[in-house]
């Protein structure tokens, strides 16, 4: 039984598959707020949806009744969907957007291992975007995950071993290098104390990595001025504590000394799982 049905086939070159699902580790809104602004500056078309009834659970991912005036007029499913399309300098991508699956992770990565083959993909990139002891008075930096140390090295990665929950956008990234495609994951890093509420530098570095790694373009200056606008309103509500104050200051000394390591990061990520959920 296949999981997706074909619904077009752009000529695409050798496309840049980004991938940017919902439901796991987005401190801040940081991926889905990328996401968000790269759809809406690129041209792009359905090109394969997913089967939601075999991928996912309903009860957790209810679809929305439209009611008006008493009578139900139809209902909004959750959808999975593969788009394909080109950015305004003509670059190909596809992007793979949707609830992350509540089932069947591994025929799931399979299928869109076998869809990336037939367009000829050549790189894949995940938005992502977790917790982090760093202040919201320093510029957002990037760390990745990659199939191989050469990608992870463009970027910047966590030095040491590093054991978190995994969403699927790992599993992706592992089948794909069982593929023998290049892939990478682009993580923000959002300060812990802002990773509840939309936290547009973020979702800005996301993109403007993305630039950077697969040559994509994208058009930040609203999420910049959105950042502009956050961290005054950061810099406002931690002026009225002094303990919050503190936290800032050493936060930025051991920033400016040296990167969190790898445990701190781990803590982060798990406390806000505890706190927030899965995002399911």
């Amino acid at each position: 039984m296949t999981l997706y049905e074909l619904h077009a086939r752009p000529p695409l070159d050798h496309p840049v598959l980004v991938v940017g699902m919902e439901g796991w580790i987005d401190a801040g809104l940081g991926a889905s707020n990328a996401i968000a602004a790269l759809l809406a500056g690129v041209t792009t078309e359905p090109v394969a949806t997913f089967d939601v009834d075999t991928l996912l659970d309903h009860r957790a991912r209810r679809p929305i009744v439209r009611i008006i005036d008493g009578v139900n007029t139809g209902l909004r499913w959750p959808e999975i969907v593969l788009r394909g399309g080109h950015d305004a300098d003509g670059h190909d991508l596809l992007l793979l957007v949707g609830p992350e699956p509540d089932h069947q992770w591994r025929a799931f990565t399979a299928a869109v291992g076998e869809l990336a083959l037939s367009f000829g993909v050549g790189l894949v990139i995940g938005l992502g975007a977790f917790p982090a002891p760093v202040p919201h008075t320093r510029p957002a930096r990037l760390a990745c995950t990659a199939t191989s140390s050469e990608l992870a090295q463009r970027v910047g990665y966590l030095p040491g071993a590093l054991d978190v929950p995994a969403g699927v956008q790992a599993a992706l990234e592992r089948s794909f290098a069982e593929l023998g495609v290049p892939a990478v994951g682009l993580w923000a890093r959002v300060p812990h104390y802002a990773a509840a509420m939309p936290y547009p530098e973020a979702s800005a570095v996301l993109l403007e990595g993305l630039t950077s790694v697969a040559g994509i373009t994208t058009d930040t200056t609203e999420l910049r001025r959105a950042a502009e606008a956050s961290r005054q309103h950061l810099d406002e509500l931690i002026a009225n504590s002094e303990e919050h104050v503190a936290l800032v200051r050493q936060l930025e000394t051991q920033v400016d000394a040296d990167v969190p390591s790898g445990d701190e990061i781990a803590a982060e990520v798990e406390r806000f799982l505890r706190g927030e959920g899965s995002g399911a």
